[in-house]
């Protein structure tokens, strides 16, 4: 698929986030393309995933539509989500269709500025999707600025600038469609259907759901908090 097929393919749909971390039970890239596999048969559209080894396995299982990242933490700054040109470079070799990246205004390992990262990238891969993980509506209209093909509302609620904000941010999402020409997709603390409904109401190009579906940990955690607030 070119980037317009691949847009077009997410457009009004589920994409279902595939993800495990290190210190949780489902932690393995088999689990996780079996996960792209239930979801895509589930009718999911496109799937997002972390790291090149679960990126390969899933696209054994689906042809849908990837949305790539890596997560990894450098000492020198609080951005995780694709932090450098070596993450970068490992998705667009194994095949990811669209690469997400941090995109809050926080500084990126080395000191390096959203602004000079993503002019490196963009001139490196000028033809590859890139979406912007944001915090902040003002981070969505920067990042739209600055050449980025999407733009979701991943973090908010995840940087200190935004943290015990109520999600989904639907206030935020709402801006964001009202103001940005490019897709913007609603990702971050939707676990009830109602939610998924309302967030397409506000107009969103799609959504992302993750935990709600594919972390029976966190769905347990959900429900036990249930038990205890009666």
């Amino acid at each position: 698929m070119d980037n317009y097929q691949i847009i077009n393919k997410l457009k009004g749909g589920l994409i279902v986030s595939c993800q495990a971390l290190e210190d949780e039970p489902l932690y393995s890239s088999f689990i996780m393309s079996k996960m792209a596999l239930a979801a895509a048969e589930g009718g999911a559209v496109g799937i997002r995933a972390n790291s090149v080894v679960d990126i390969a396995e899933i696209m054994k299982t689906t042809t849908l539509p990837i949305i790539g990242l890596i997560k990894k933490d450098y000492d020198d700054s609080e951005v995780y989500i694709t932090p450098t040109e070596d993450e970068v470079d490992a998705l667009v070799l194994v095949g990811a269709d669209i690469i997400a990246m941090d995109a809050t205004n926080r500084p990126r390992p080395n000191g390096e500025t959203l602004d000079s990262f993503f002019k490196k990238i963009k001139d490196k891969y000028p033809n590859k999707l890139f979406m912007a993980d944001c915090s902040t509506y003002e981070e969505g209209v920067h990042a739209r600025e600055l050449g980025f093909d999407i733009v979701s509302t991943t973090l908010a609620g995840y940087t200190a600038e935004t943290k015990g904000r109520t999600l989904p941010d639907f206030d935020m999402l709402k801006k964001l469609v009202n103001t940005l020409d490019i897709p913007v997709i609603a990702e971050g603390g939707i676990w009830e259907p109602a939610q998924l409904k309302k967030a397409f109401d506000l107009g969103c190009h799609c959504a992302v759901v993750g935990s709600a579906i594919t972390r029976p940990r966190e769905i347990t955690k959900h429900f036990i908090a249930a038990i205890k607030e009666n």
